[in-house]
Order: structure tokens, then sequence, then C-alpha cells
């Protein structure tokens, strides 16, 4: 992987993996449109460790709290958003793989993304804070977490949008959609870490590639500190719908795309 390549990849990282678009479908999308070949494992945990990080340091007092004060609602709250996102991985990764190869699914998934950002922004009501969520509103919100494991469906976006049907305020949906996204990221990046090892074990990991990895991390973890302040800034005064307007016309450019290449009109799509 080169220098140029791992920068990009660090940027597209940092930017979806927290702006409501998914990066998920931006990285299928990349690899077929761009000729981007998938990156190795430690690269992709590399990336993955980078975006974590920013949203430490974005919200660095809220997990201070939360480690000086374990037992306390709002982390009981995560907790139990994590398991239906455990089990959903878990008990449906190989349906999640298959549609990784799918432009179909990356294209309804953005334009599933943008109409509930949308209907959010539209319809929902706030009154709730955080340690007002109830059992049920936490398992909603990780059932939807879980099931934004699909390309196309943003994590970020589906869980803020989430919190706000649920009656969470703005800011209290944002904050606690990146909450929940430190042990979904981590969780994600253990389970590569383990395949990772195996593949540095079996290719080696020579000084040309860690500068680039080095490099994506960085990337990944600037941009990505940026984001999360823009999503919650944005969430706050309601301009949501701004994303939604974007994952539509996406989604619905890479449905007619792969609708002309099934028509035999352009090239191959999936």
């Amino acid at each position: 992987m080169t220098s140029s390549e791992a920068a990009v990849l660090g940027l597209v990282q940092g930017l979806t993996e927290f702006l409501p678009v998914s990066s998920s479908g931006h990285l299928v999308i990349m690899q077929h449109f761009l000729g981007f070949a998938e990156p190795p494992l430690t690269f992709d945990v590399s990336v993955h460790v980078g975006t974590l990080i920013a949203v430490i340091i974005a919200f660095y007092s809220d997990i201070v709290n939360l480690i000086k004060y374990p037992l306390q609602k709002t982390t009981v709250l995560i907790i139990i958003s994590c398991i239906p996102t455990a089990l959903i991985g878990f008990f449906f990764k190989p349906l999640f793989e298959s549609a990784f190869a799918s432009l179909w699914v990356t294209g309804v998934g953005l334009i599933i993304t943008g109409l509930l950002l949308w209907s959010a922004e539209q319809f929902s009501f706030s009154f709730k804070r955080i340690p007002d969520m109830s059992w049920r509103d936490a398992l909603i919100v990780g059932t939807v977490q879980g099931i934004a494991i699909t390309p196309g469906i943003s994590r970020s976006g589906s869980t803020i949008a989430g919190g706000l049907f649920l009656g969470l305020e703005r800011e209290a949906a944002a904050r606690y959609s990146f909450l929940l996204s430190i042990p979904a990221v981590l969780g994600a990046s253990l389970l590569e870490f383990k395949d990772a090892i195996a593949e540095t074990a079996l290719k080696g990991l020579n000084s040309l590639e860690i500068f680039p990895m080095l490099l994506g991390t960085l990337i990944a973890a600037a941009v990505g500190f940026l984001a999360v302040k823009a999503v919650v800034g944005l969430t706050k005064r309601g301009k949501l719908s701004f994303f939604a307007y974007y994952c539509w016309a996406l989604g619905f450019m890479v449905l007619i795309y792969n609708l002309l290449c099934y028509l035999g009109k352009v090239g191959p799509g999936v």
C-alpha cells in the first residue's frame, strides 16, 4: 500500500466512520469504482484505532466520568445496547459479509440512511436525557446499531436517529451514539486483531509498510475528531437532513449505475 492510498483511506475512514453517511458503504463504492483493493488487516485495525482515539478525545470528560463512577445508569445502558449489537454481528456475520459484495445493497442502504435522518428531523420529539432512557430504549438503539453493519446504513446516523425517535434531546442522542461507538469499534478491532497478527506472521511487515499505516491512522484520528465535533454541532442545530440529501443522491446514483450494468449499458456491476 502506498502512502497516498493510505492517506485517502485514512481520510475516508475518519470522515465516514462518524459522519452519518456509512463508512462501509463508501468502502464498497471506492473498491468498485476507484479500484482500491481491500486494505491489509493490519492497516484496517490501525485506522479503526485512529477513529477510536478520535472519539475518546472528543468525549474525554464523559469517559472519565464513566470510569470514576462505573455503576451509573449510563454505563448500564451502554452495556445493554451492546448485547443486541454483538448478537446480530455474531449470528448474521455471513449474511453481512455477502452484502459487502453488492452495490444493490449499498445503494438501498444509503437511501434507508437518508430516510432515517430526514424522518428523525421531521417527526422526532426531544425531552429525555441519557439517564432518562429505559432499558428498552437501550435495546432498541443497540439493535439499530447491529443492523447498521449492513453496507450503506450508517451506524452513527441510524443510532442518532433512533435516539431522536425515542425522545432523546438532540445533543444527548449524538452523545449516546458516539459513546456507544467506543465498545463497538473496540470490539470489531479486537476481533480483527487476531487475524491481523496471523496475516503479519505469514506475510511479514516491512519498514516500507509501517509509514503508510501510521499515516493512515493519524489522518483517521484527526479527521475523525473533526467529524465527531461537526456531527454533534449539526445534530444540536437540527441539520441532519443535510446528510440525508447526500445519502439519497449517492444511493440513487449507485442504483442507477448498477441497473445500467444489469442492462448491459456500462461495465459490470454487482
